[in-house]
């Protein structure tokens, strides 16, 4: 093939000294980008690398929204089976129970040995969909750092008593019911 120039020479176009000037042009238009390293980048390809890179910051941004919310659901699943195999039956009792869940007091019924357990921190009261159900304590802890939000209360084990507490004698109990 003949390059642009020599068309251009045979046409009568452009006579050798143009064609030689713009070849020392061109040269040192080279010879100046080599010497800076700068390169002439244009303006199109750099408003697409940017593009680029927005495109991908967008995609990272979403990929850690989806992550997390599949880490939440994860979470979620954890704790529903966690209360399924651990729930504890309540039994058809006929004493009341009262506790706080939020700013609300809720009540449940169930049996006096429930209450014992609750009253001692065997039993953990959570809620679960609505309805509120008991697990032994291990398994409230464990749903408690996963979501502390739904376990309503963990006892912890009672302090002792001070030997100089002139109230050490009277005694107030936890299940004080009225």
């Amino acid at each position: 093939m003949v390059s642009l120039q020599e068309q251009l020479l045979k046409a009568g176009l452009v006579d050798k000294k143009k064609v030689k000037l713009a070849n020392q042009d061109k040269s040192k238009q080279h010879k100046e980008a080599l010497r800076t390293g700068a390169d002439k980048v244009s303006e199109s390809r750099e408003a697409a690398l940017e593009v680029q890179r927005k495109n991908a910051e967008r995609a990272r941004e979403l990929n850690a929204q989806r992550d997390a919310a599949a880490a939440q659901k994860a979470i979620v699943a954890q704790i529903a089976q966690l209360v399924q195999q651990n729930k504890q039956p309540k039994g058809k009792g006929d004493v009341p129970y009262n506790f706080t869940f939020g700013t609300r007091i809720e009540r449940i019924h169930v049996t006096a040995q429930i209450v014992e357990h609750l009253v001692a921190g065997r039993l953990v009261i959570v809620h679960m969909n609505g309805s509120f159900e008991l697990v032994p304590r291990v398994i409230g802890e464990k749903i408690a750092q996963r979501d502390a939000s739904i376990v309503v209360q963990i006892k912890k084990k009672v302090q002792e008593v001070e030997e100089d507490d002139p109230y050490a004698d009277f005694k107030i109990p936890d299940d004080l019911m009225w």
